[in-house]
């Protein structure tokens, strides 16, 4: 059964249009506006508050804390600092992703552990033998993210401190109101933003202070689907959507390696510790890469028209991303699946992440996407871009 997140008084409140999702067992909204151009704009002109709370989330502590995450992720944890946050996937022994989160180190032997998926058990098969605590927080923690070209503003005006400091990817420990909060410059969204961490019976404090200081800044909540629609222009997989968790696939093609997803400049490969699925990605690596690459597709609009008009139509799409494997194709044949996609708001561009053939990965490479118009399969041309198609420079500034 599903439960609200400890954000749920106010968005029971905000959620005028009653658009629900059910996200890792609590609801979720997919939007709270009338449109979600409204909080798509937000996002990326603004400022947003996304309720972030359904991701899982782990404490690891004690002095083996670092030797079990770098057991499990394929990044060397000895090298994360005091205050740093890395976004990581871990793998089974295949070499597949078992899921993908962030990593930050809290003290010398803590680490705040996020996962899509439920992964207590995961950490527990590997922390055998070693002398380390692994606490499960996804109920006693709230987690918002405040996203946009002006949450730094909204965050200073909330806390009172100045955050020109906090680097990309770092973290510090705020007092907002009377709120403890832990604060990452991270997020989903591809833009300027931060995550906030907070104790769940703190959660309704936090989410007021940082309203009352966001008015001056324009700043509104926002749902999955304005959401969506921004990590697709960053480029960003989701799981169960761009890939399936290893531990969940029923065919080996619905496992992905992290090079399959352009996750393997994540690897290292030559860190001291052997970690789980290592031997089978030094074995692909060494066979030239796999055979599948994640890219990054603009589609042709033109096209698009063209499709339409034969119908006695004009091109008509929805504001939200869609989330459905669709064939593309090259030379003649399917060469790969796009897996999700969306009309790019500030790009102007039709947009899609697609699984394709290594062939067909250098950016430039023409192919064609299966699109249907009144029940007709058909197909429009596209061209496979660069990643992220939105990155803009204030993000990391």
């Amino acid at each position: 059964m599903a439960i609200g997140s400890p954000f749920d008084a106010r968005a029971q409140e905000l959620n005028v249009k009653r658009q629900w999702r059910v996200w890792a067992g609590r609801f979720s909204s997919s939007a709270y506006a009338p449109g979600i151009d409204i909080e798509y704009n937000a996002i990326r002109t603004a400022a947003a508050l996304l309720d972030i709370s359904p991701l899982h989330s782990y404490r690891v502590s004690g002095p083996d804390a670092t030797r079990l995450v770098d057991r499990v992720i394929t990044r060397d944890a000895t090298r994360i600092a005091r205050g740093q946050v890395v976004y990581t996937p871990w793998c089974d022994e295949d070499g597949r992703i078992v899921d993908d989160g962030t990593v930050a180190r809290l003290d010398d032997d803590s680490f705040r552990w996020t996962a899509a998926d439920p992964q207590l058990r995961w950490f527990l098969m590997h922390a055998r033998g070693l002398d380390v605590t692994i606490e499960e927080t996804s109920d006693s923690l709230a987690a918002l993210a405040l996203q946009g070209p002006l949450s730094r503003a909204v965050l200073e005006a909330a806390s009172g401190a100045d955050l020109a400091a906090l680097g990309y990817f770092r973290r510090q420990a705020l007092i907002i109101g009377d709120v403890p909060v832990d604060v990452s410059r991270t997020g989903y969204t591809g833009d300027l933003g931060y995550e906030l961490w907070v104790a769940a019976d703190r959660a309704l404090a936090l989410w007021d202070a940082l309203t009352d200081a966001g008015r001056a800044y324009a700043l509104r909540p926002a749902g999955i689907w304005a959401l969506d629609v921004a990590r697709i222009e960053a480029g960003l997989i989701m799981l169960d959507v761009d890939y399936h968790a290893a531990t969940h696939a029923s065919t080996p093609e619905q496992a992905y390696s992290p090079s399959e997803l352009g996750l393997g400049r994540l690897v290292d490969l030559v860190k001291a510790t052997p970690f789980t699925g290592r031997a089978a990605l030094v074995r692909e690596r060494d066979a030239g890469g796999p055979a599948r690459r994640l890219v990054g597709l603009e589609l042709d609009w033109e096209d698009l028209e063209r499709l339409t008009a034969r119908h006695g139509l004009t091109p008509a799409l929805s504001p939200a991303a869609w989330r459905s494997q669709v064939p593309v194709f090259a030379a003649g044949r399917q060469i790969g699946r796009a897996t999700s996609g969306t009309w790019s708001p500030v790009l102007k561009k039709l947009i899609a992440l697609a699984s394709v053939e290594a062939a067909y990965e250098p950016a430039g490479t023409p192919i064609q996407m299966e699109w249907t118009v009144e029940g007709v399969r058909d197909r429009i041309r596209g061209t496979v871009a660069p990643m992220p198609f939105y990155d803009p420079p204030h993000k990391r500034s």
